[in-house]
């Protein structure tokens, strides 16, 4: 296989990559080492997921992988950041795995070292992925890898409390009917919503749908649109809808202060679909709407299935074999069933997915309408652009700055960090 460039003048250097990579997570567990060399017959497959040990279903599904393709597998999981990190380096040590599951934006961090294979590359078929899955691994024009599931952003509900409120939750299309319900709410006695507003990525990845739905653009911080979205999170806190603790809330948070019972909604993801099912309240779940109604784009989580480059090109066959094992039809559904969460990122891995599991449509049209974080070809500018965002909503949410303030200081240091790193 002849691997080919054009722009190795212009990436930055893995060096850089691996003393800077810092990608905001949003979740992350302890993780396990490995060295990336294998002897032949045995292939190296770096996942995300410690949680899952030697064993478990998930590692029995990658093992079935190996096993159809002749060969073994030599499974090592790492905590997020620890992965994105540990790639890097293997690539400047040419010690690279022959197969890792990365978060999906980390996959430009890699890709803009060139140390990643392209799918065409391969030689494979990502044609029947939904295109808006499968931005988050494009960069200038090149796909790198294919997403083996996706998950992203809703509201849960608290059905009782909406009942004993009178809303409807048919009847919530838009912002204004949205605030409205909040409103019922807080006259009830109860809570309104809860969100997380932290000071890190996680803050960004929960602000972008209502960014996003008012149809701002990350490369322009400030415009009237984002401002819109900012001055409705600083709305609810003023009206007392939102609690204060939104400031400091990461995602985990948000779940426990909903579980509570207290709070109408929560903006929350579908890693909580099992713990919703649990809840001690009949909990429902609906899209994060636009302001004049209908879905709004909210950042796809996931993982994409990636093949670094390799010295030795005669093991891209058996590595293909790999990829294509995990990402059938059939592969994907069986992913998404072993974690419970994951939605499978083509629309015939979807309705397969929903034959069994109908009572999760609404996380799949809410796949469907999601959007990369690194999509728009941001690449390597997205981590700063977004820190800058989630610093917007911290000094907005705090009263430190007005949104239109916030945000207008956070495009100017936007723009200035990526010219820098240009």
């Amino acid at each position: 296989m002849t691997r080919t460039s054009t722009r190795r003048g212009t990436r930055m250097s893995l060096a850089a990559l691996t003393a800077t990579a810092s990608l905001g997570i949003l979740t992350a567990c302890g993780g396990a080492g490995g060295e990336a060399e294998a002897a032949d017959g045995t292939f190296t497959w770096w996942d995300p997921y410690p949680q899952h040990e030697d064993g478990s279903d998930w590692d029995e599904r990658v093992q079935r992988c190996g096993e159809e393709a002749g060969v073994s597998i030599d499974r090592t999981a790492y905590d997020t950041t620890s992965l994105t990190n540990q790639a890097l380096l293997s690539a400047q040590e040419g010690t690279s795995p022959d197969v890792i599951l990365l978060d999906n934006p980390a996959v430009s961090t890699l890709a803009e070292t060139d140390m990643l294979t392209t799918v065409d590359e391969l030689g494979l078929d990502v044609s029947h992925v939904d295109e808006n899955l499968l931005a988050a691994g494009q960069l200038d024009g090149e796909t790198y890898g294919i997403p083996v599931g996706a998950n992203t952003l809703a509201l849960y509900y608290n059905a009782e409390i909406l009942e004993e409120a009178g809303v409807d939750p048919e009847t919530i299309s838009g912002w204004e009917s949205l605030t409205e319900a909040l409103e019922s709410v807080d006259e009830a006695g109860h809570r309104g919503i809860t969100f997380a507003g932290i000071n890190t990525e996680e803050g960004s990845f929960q602000f972008l749908p209502w960014f996003w739905g008012a149809g701002a653009d990350l490369r322009q911080l400030d415009s009237p649109e984002a401002v819109e979205a900012l001055e409705l999170w600083t709305s609810w806190l003023d009206e007392g809808y939102a609690p204060q603790s939104v400031i400091d809330n990461s995602q985990n948070s948000t779940w426990e202060e909903f579980l509570t019972g207290d709070f109408a909604f929560v903006e929350n993801g579908t890693w909580q679909v099992n713990a919703a099912a649990e809840a001690d309240f009949e909990v429902g779940v609906m899209e994060l709407p636009t302001p004049d109604g209908g879905t709004a784009p909210a950042p796809t989580g996931g993982e994409f299935i990636i093949a670094p480059v390799q010295s030795e090109e005669d093991r891209y066959e058996t590595t293909v074999q790999i990829i294509e094992c995990m990402t059938t039809p059939e592969g994907f559904v069986e992913t998404a069933e072993t974690f419970a969460y994951y939605i499978p990122p083509t629309p015939e891995g979807q309705d397969a997915f929903l034959e069994d599991n109908a009572e999760l449509e609404t996380w799949v049209q809410a796949v469907q309408s999601a959007k990369g974080r690194t999509s728009d070809d941001l690449g390597t500018d997205y981590p700063v652009i977004s820190e800058q965002l989630w610093t917007a909503v911290q000094n907005a949410l705090s009263g430190a700055k007005t949104p239109e303030e916030a945000l207008s200081d956070a495009q100017e240091a936007a723009e200035s960090q990526v010219s820098s790193q240009d």
